[in-house]
């Protein structure tokens, strides 16, 4: 189907004598046409990073948007502006199939087209642009058709993912139906959390190598594991003292929507191009962070993607589902982890993230306030430094003095002795759990 773009694409760029190129809705770009000439400028910034990569940026789509082209029906003028990196004039003809906008071809005007008449005001529009419509128009229909097909297949992953154990075989065989892909082609799912899309959104897949389907699954269907405790505040890396930014609270981490992309891979080691769908659907909108807990900072709490294990057999994606939500919940529970983890680097939260809900223990719930959020990081910093004193003073940008003097309201606090090895271990389980 996209060799059917590319033929349309390359119709529309013959019928007016300019270069073009076929973006989704969402800007992803679909193909482009092949641009002669020798001019530096007749690539200018916003079209040259399209192609490279492969989506204009959400400034550069809320300039166009400016126009009015997503309620466009026929062709129209976009002038140039160089201080936007637009060089060049362009004539944005709407993609439309059954009234819905599904996309835009752009063409590049470098002056010869500006006595085109694109139709409107009680105007005919030129023959050639009548004839660049209709290819439009076929463009529509595909990708029209490629919607359903994808709404249908986001079904069918959504089906496996949250289907009973005795069931997943039935469901597996529904979803191998419907891909076009290899029977035994690795495939692993993609987690983004949070993700806010309306119950019945059938928005497009991004054209992304190895992104097969795509659906967005409530939090019913997400963690098991729940907690009302606030979580601590974000402890950072023993690496010279930068701090991440402030962890969600876990009520907000665990109620949020989250999408599960399937993707199909080179080999089980390869996880390039589900790293790549993953910071792809992070710089969606839809990805956006919630509020931020506490008083923190409005938008410090980014949303964030796991990858689960590469699998062949479809009836075991439900596990790479359970294990890539978790792992997208430890990169945004813990920013170091992120913005994209895998299953097997996020260390102890491959069991965290598996626990049941459960009230943070009765010993280590008075540090979990909000008025000891100071102790509960110096606490959780020291351990993370495997008790060195001196790592963690220089982690934390206090004295060691300090330190200390912190660990022992710490112990008075909790009533543990971080000098024993089973009450450090609960201390840093129970700070990890309820970043989660």
């Amino acid at each position: 189907m996209r060799g059917d773009y590319q033929q349309l694409v390359d119709e529309i760029s013959a019928a007016l004598g300019a270069p073009a190129t076929l973006e989704d809705r969402d800007f992803g770009l679909i193909a482009f046409g092949v641009h002669e000439g020798d001019d530096d400028l007749v690539m200018d910034p916003v079209r040259t990073r399209s192609i490279l990569r492969r989506r204009s940026t959400a400034a550069v789509r809320a300039w166009f948007e400016a126009f009015g082209i997503a309620r466009a029906k026929t062709a129209l003028r976009i002038p140039p502006d160089p201080a936007a990196g637009v060089f060049k004039g362009r004539i944005c003809l709407p993609v439309r199939h059954r009234g819905i906008v599904h996309g835009y071809v752009w063409l590049l005007d470098d002056g010869h087209l500006s006595d085109l008449e694109l139709g409107g005001a009680g105007a005919p529009p030129d023959p050639r642009i009548e004839q660049a419509m209709e290819s439009a128009a076929g463009i529509g229909a595909l990708l029209a058709a490629e919607d359903r097909a994808g709404a249908e297949l986001g079904d069918l992953l959504r089906a496996l993912l949250v289907s009973r154990p005795a069931e997943r075989g039935a469901a597996a065989a529904a979803l191998r139906d419907g891909l076009r892909s290899p029977a035994d082609a690795p495939l692993t799912v993609v987690a983004v959390t949070p993700w806010h899309a309306p119950d019945a959104d059938h928005t497009p897949l991004p054209n992304l190598p190895g992104l097969l389907a795509a659906c967005a699954l409530s939090a019913a269907h997400g963690a098991a594991d729940r907690t009302d405790a606030p979580g601590p505040a974000a402890a950072p890396p023993a690496d010279g003292g930068r701090r991440p930014a402030p962890v969600p609270s876990p009520r907000a981490t665990a109620d949020a929507p989250s999408l599960a992309a399937l993707v199909r891979l080179r080999s089980p080691s390869a996880l390039a191009a589900a790293h790549t769908v993953a910071e792809h659907l992070l710089r969606s909108p839809r990805a956006s962070a919630g509020p931020a807990p506490n008083g923190a900072e409005a938008g410090a709490l980014p949303g964030a993607a796991g990858l689960g294990t590469p699998v062949r057999d479809l009836a075991g994606l439900p596990t790479a589902w359970h294990e890539a939500l978790a792992a997208a919940r430890a990169a945004r529970a813990e920013p170091r982890l992120g913005p994209v983890a895998e299953w097997t680097a996020i260390g102890s939260y491959r069991l965290l993230t598996g626990l049941p809900s459960a009230e943070p223990d009765t010993t280590v719930r008075p540090l979990l306030t909000s008025a000891h959020r100071e102790l509960a990081r110096t606490a959780e910093v020291f351990l993370d430094c495997a008790g060195q004193a001196g790592r963690a003073a220089q982690a934390l940008g206090i004295h060691r003095q300090t330190l200390y003097y912190r660990l022992g309201r710490v112990e008075k606090l909790t009533g543990l002795d971080l000098d024993e090895g089973g009450d450090r271990l609960l201390l840093h389980m129970a700070l990890k759990t309820a970043r989660l």
